[in-house]
């Protein structure tokens, strides 16, 4: 299986690109179909599809994206919905569910963690069952240490491995101060996807995922080593490569074409 999944993304010389749709959010009230056409002439072959789009047929939506050349082998799906949205999720065609946070508890406590960890296990067998993968995506918060342990710990360590894996996100792993090959090399095979977006230079790490956190850039334009991590994600599997910026400073048209040329020049 590892071996198909390399061969999907490397053998044949070219990787394809995709987008976190939530990134062009502001846009999903104008034309649609257009959006996704704009965002294929950019070059982007692929989608990871966002909450805000849901109000919309599952077959419907999937036959937008697929109509302006795109796929669609991703979603994000909320924690508290999460299990009734698998119906929608197959019906849109996923291969991959992905989980994008969980809640917040104040004060901060691993309680959470616990409770996820279980959640996730249930749920990667509920979306194997209807033919998908599972996995979460993580920000920065669940980086902070509880005397000596992470809730991120608490989720590789009490998730089944070859049920549960994740979707790192790189700009949210780098401003809780980590190193995201680092984390990489410490999931391996568990990395199925990754969410690229830059970080500005000149701010500290944090683990509070709020305004004080927000110093996002194009790939490219920030402080991230790209060239590394790509190298490890194509030894380690990585099937999905998704452009994501949560706030662009500019149009997110313009933002999302500036990512997609800078990862070019890396990626065949």
């Amino acid at each position: 299986m590892m071996a198909v999944r390399n061969q999907r993304a490397w053998a044949a010389q070219h990787i394809p690109l995709g987008l976190q749709l939530y990134t062009v959010r502001s846009l999903f009230q104008g034309d649609l179909p257009a959006l996704f056409k704009q965002i294929r002439s950019i070059g982007y072959e692929e989608v990871e599809a966002a909450g805000d789009l849901y109000g919309h047929p599952a077959p419907g939506l999937r036959q937008m994206i697929q109509d302006a050349g795109l796929t669609v082998p991703a979603g994000h799906f909320d924690y508290k919905t999460f299990p009734d949205r698998l119906g929608y999720a197959k019906q849109l065609g996923v291969k991959w569910a992905v989980c994008p946070s969980i809640p917040q508890p104040q004060p901060p406590s691993l309680d959470t963690f616990h409770t996820a960890a279980k959640q996730f296990n249930e749920w990667a067998k509920q979306a194997k069952d209807q033919g998908m993968g599972f996995a979460y995506h993580n920000h920065d918060f669940e980086f902070r240490n509880f005397d000596g342990k992470t809730g991120y710990d608490v989720l590789v360590e009490e998730t089944d491995p070859a049920l549960v894996h994740f979707e790192v996100d790189c700009y949210w792993v780098a401003q809780a101060g980590i190193d995201p090959l680092q984390l990489m090399h410490r999931l391996k095979g568990r990395v199925r996807l990754l969410h690229l977006k830059d970080r500005k230079p000149g701010f500290p790490p944090s683990n509070d995922t709020g305004p004080s956190s927000a110093h996002f850039t194009e790939v490219g334009q920030g402080t991230i080593s790209w060239k590394p991590i790509l190298d490890m994600a194509k030894r380690n599997g990585v099937e999905y490569y998704f452009v994501e910026q949560d706030k662009t400073d500019g149009p997110p048209l313009e933002s999302i074409a500036t990512s997609y040329k800078y990862l070019r020049t890396l990626l065949a």
